[in-house]
């Protein structure tokens, strides 16, 4: 190839040497439409560069060092471990885009049926393991860097976790997009390039402090950018009506807009050879930088239109405590999902299409409440833009939406008010007001003289003041709705949204969550897996349910024994991983009891901190004889929201209790406490498998589901906790004596909250109780302060909305189950390895069948076809 030619991968060029095997691409943005598909598949087939196609240690090698030279401009003695692990990513990433590009091209060519899915969280991970192990180039890679005399392992260590999500709810979109690239289902997800993640977590005197999680400092090699394919997106302004040749029409007249640019990341399937697209979007200004006004001085004002559109994109779920975080929050949905439904109208249609078709082409997914907004802006677009009549465009809308509530709490549906939807979308605002009016006339229809009924119904609110109901819009719009475990989907239907249900019986459905066994088994247990792999073979990393195969082995005491050595090993990385991390010392001989999730009252991290206080407290008083205490290392991992005191006063007692317990000699190597700071999917992947109590202990019929409780499962882990969310089916499926079951029932809650709940009267009847919460009351862990966390006590004395004290002598009973089975090696093994065993259902990969056949109807791609 002569020297100065160019070679376009991935939108960038560099130039090539003489004797450089180069590669050509047709290279659009993906998601976009190719000129022309037989030209694009002429000019891709068989184009890998023969480096990347042979699959060798030396081929990966020179491609390795050609990216550090080329792509870093470093040469291998110079380069540091951020230069050596961005051309590891690259280097890897090329692997996969040979077939990205040809899924995309099939793709179009197929027109089959996607699953959009519109999430405002993707909480990610680490995106090198996944690759590799997608790819299976794990062993190659490992060879050809050890040659070069660089360790993966440090490479691994270098690579930040994109902070594009808080929690359960990103988590889980991240798992159904791998399960949908593993299943050979089209799909692209769509969300927001947050510029910095939600914080990253610190500890100051064991408060937490919240400081910008600046995730892309270092550069994002996963991603492909393109400005390109910019969408503008407009707000504010106001309507006016027109006349279309005798038909009355609204248009809207906006008085600011935002570009939205967007980021591609590859999404992998599991060794298939798919690649599927997360699509996310980064707000900028439409016009970034006035130079007439930098030249007259005023440099702040020279760049406010940009720093006002970048807000946008700037952090994830802004606190909207105040007016302004509220309308910050709702420019963010409105933003990204505008952009997201431009983009597959616009780019990923056929021109030609008709879009009276679309129901053919596309089911838009909502994850929770967050992009309902999209409802509302897909009938403007028909109605106001491509000029049809509304019930042609509703029609359309009610077969392309479906909506996945994941709440039973009331506050956590959100509601926006009139004014500022008004203020900020006034045309969307108004096609709510019509959907609504003409849903309630069905209503009227169907109940005449319920008008309560009618207003309880009402997507609009009138108090405390006019606002609109986002779960109530998804539900009336949507083709279905769906909880995410059996009990909450039950729940849903019988108590949230009981009228809706009863209306519309048809939407209502079920389908519990899941996780994806690549990364939360196959990678982050590496032990267990190999285990397993020699059990049953490899068939189970894509078909959970093959775990059934193990339930023989727990009767196996070699079995057993190899078991419990890999937990062995998981605990001595953990403490390896803190130490290093954290500054944490570990005792990997005491039982691991985890807690690990968002810190919200309801999920009563307060009750297992009580736990831990009457034990030590019985400890010191002399009550239990210490020799008689099981030996335990209590763990816990939870962000709360910057405007949330309740929970960062807990977060302070628990790490105030912790100083206490970790530094008093009666206790040591008996009681010791581990609160890392910032917990996040890296870390879960270490501390998940070194698990032996899963603490799952939410007030019964608060949780929708969980999926951390999964995990802990799937990792040998056994489970206390309620009957709450996936608990309950956790529990079915394991059976009743390897889960340790306490507390009341949802209808035992009822009851309770019915008859008019006293916390005190448990207060004063237990002394065990009596005795924790006035150790924590007598300053004993606040340096004899009594006022530091007296609202914790008197929170649970005066309020308990989660019903913490009345479950607190049923979870103590529990815990003492736990020390007399954990007490029996063998047997706690067997129920482990039970656990893995049964715990097969809740592979994302099932939820994703689950969501084909009750709602998407979306089947997978022959990749033969």
């Amino acid at each position: 190839m002569p020297a100065g030619r160019r070679d376009l991968v991935g939108e960038r060029a560099r130039t090539v040497a003489p004797g450089d095997v180069v590669t050509y691409f047709v290279v659009r943005s993906p998601g976009t439409r190719p000129p022309d598909v037989a030209s694009v598949r002429k000019v891709t087939q068989n184009t890998e560069p023969i480096a990347i196609r042979e699959r060798t240690v030396d081929g990966f090698t020179r491609e390795f060092l050609r990216e550090l030279n080329f792509g870093q401009g470093v040469d291998l003695s110079r380069a540091s471990v951020n230069d050596q692990y961005l051309a590891l990513a690259r280097t890897v990433r090329h692997y996969l885009m040979v077939r990205w590009l040809e899924t995309l091209r099939r793709q179009y060519e197929l027109q089959a049926k996607s699953v959009a899915y519109l999430s405002a969280e993707f909480l990610l991970g680490r995106q090198l393991d996944n690759a590799l192990l997608a790819s299976g180039l794990q062993d190659v890679v490992e060879e050809g860097l050890g040659n070069l005399g660089i360790d993966l392992a440090t490479l691994r260590d270098a690579e930040v976790e994109p902070g594009l999500g808080n929690g359960g709810l990103g988590r889980l979109a991240a798992c159904f997009v791998d399960s949908l690239a593993t299943m050979n289902v089209p799909c692209i997800g769509y969300g927001i390039r947050y510029e910095y993640g939600i914080f990253r977590q610190t500890f100051v005197d064991g408060w937490q402090v919240e400081k910008p999680d600046n995730w892309l400092a270092l550069g994002s090699p996963w991603e492909f950018p393109h400005p390109e394919a910019a969408v503008t997106v407009s707000f504010g302004g106001h309507t006016e009506t027109y006349d279309d040749e005798g038909t009355e029409r609204t248009r809207w007249v906006p008085g600011w807009s935002v570009l939205g640019v967007p980021y591609n990341y590859m999404v992998p399937g599991f060794e298939n050879g798919r690649v599927n697209t997360l699509r996310l979007w980064s707000a900028q200004a439409t016009r970034a930088f006035d130079l007439e006004i930098f030249n007259a001085g005023d440099y702040a004002e020279a760049v406010r239109a940009q720093t006002f559109a970048e807000n946008i994109s700037k952090v994830l779920y802004p606190e909207d405590s105040t007016p302004q975080g509220k309308e910050l929050r709702l420019q963010q949905q409105y933003f990204f999902v505008a952009c997201s439904l431009a983009n597959f109208l616009e780019e990923v249609l056929p021109e030609d299409f008709d879009l009276r078709r679309l129901p053919e082409r596309i089911i838009f997914q909502l994850n929770d409440t967050h992009p309902v907004i999209a409802i509302p802006e897909l009938m403007r677009i028909l109605v106001d833009e491509r000029k049809w009549n509304w019930d042609d465009a509703w029609a359309v809308i009610q077969k392309v939406f479906a909506y996945t509530c994941h709440t039973l709490l009331p506050e956590a549906l959100e509601v926006w008010s009139a004014d500022l939807l008004g203020r900020l979308l006034p045309r969307h605002l108004e096609i709510i007001y019509r959907i609504n009016e003409e849903f309630l006339d069905g209503v009227r229809e169907r109940y005449p003289d319920d008008e309560l009924r009618v207003r309880r119904m009402s997507i609009i609110a009138e108090h405390p003041e006019r606002s609109v109901r986002m779960a109530f819009l998804a539900t009336v719009a949507g083709t279905k709705v769906n909880g995410v475990a059996a009990l909450h989907s039950q729940l849903l239907a019988d108590k949230v949204l009981h009228d809706f249900s009863e209306y519309f019986p048809e939407k209502f459905t079920n389908v519990t969550n899941g996780i994806t066994p690549r990364r939360f088994v196959r990678l982050a247990n590496p032990g267990l897996s190999g285990l397993i792999t020699g059990a049953i073979g490899d068939g189970w990393v894509t078909d959970l349910e093959r775990l059934k195969e193990l339930e023989p082995l727990a009767d196996d005491a070699e079995f057993r024994r190899l078991f419990r050595e890999i937990k062995t090993n998981n605990k001595h990385r953990l403490v390896d991983v803190l130490r290093e991390r954290d500054g944490i010392e570990l005792d990997p001989d005491t039982m691991l009891d985890v807690m690990v999730k968002r810190l919200h009252e309801y999920k009563r991290q307060t009750l297992k901190l009580l736990h831990v206080v009457s034990l030590y407290e019985r400890i010191t008083s002399g009550v239990l004889d210490i020799d008689k205490v099981t030996p335990r290392t209590f763990a816990f991992g939870a962000k709360a929201a910057p405007g949330y005191r309740m929970a960062k006063q807990i977060i302070g007692l628990i790490n105030a209790v912790g100083r206490t317990i970790n530094e008093d000699p009666a206790v040591k190597g008996r009681l010791s406490i581990a609160f890392p700071a910032n917990y996040n999917v890296t870390l879960a992947e270490t501390l998940i498998p070194a698990a032996d109590l899963s603490e799952q202990i939410s007030l019964a019929g608060k949780e929708a589901s969980g999926t951390g409780n999964m995990k802990f499962a799937l990792n040998g882990a056994l489970t206390i906790g309620t009957d709450d969310g996936a608990n309950v089916e956790i529990r079915q499926l394991v059976g009743d004596d390897h889960f340790f079951l306490f507390g009341l029932t949802e209808p035992e809650v009822a009851d309770v909250v019915d008859a008019g709940y006293h916390p005190t009267s448990y207060y004063e009847s237990n002394k065990t109780l009596r005795h924790a919460l006035d150790l924590i009351a007598s300053g004993k862990f606040s340096g004899g302060d009594r006022h530091v966390f007296e609202p914790v006590v008197a929170n649970l004395l005066q309020e308990d909305r989660f019903l913490v004290l009345a479950d607190f002598q049923a979870y103590l009973d529990a815990q003492d189950r736990v020390d007399a089975a954990y007490a029996d090696t063998d047997a706690w093994t067997r129920s482990a390895v039970l656990n893995v065993a049964r715990s097969g259902f809740f592979s994302s990969d099932r939820s994703m069948r689950d969501y084909i056949d009750r709602i998407w109807h979306t089947p997978p791609i022959d990749p033969n076809a």
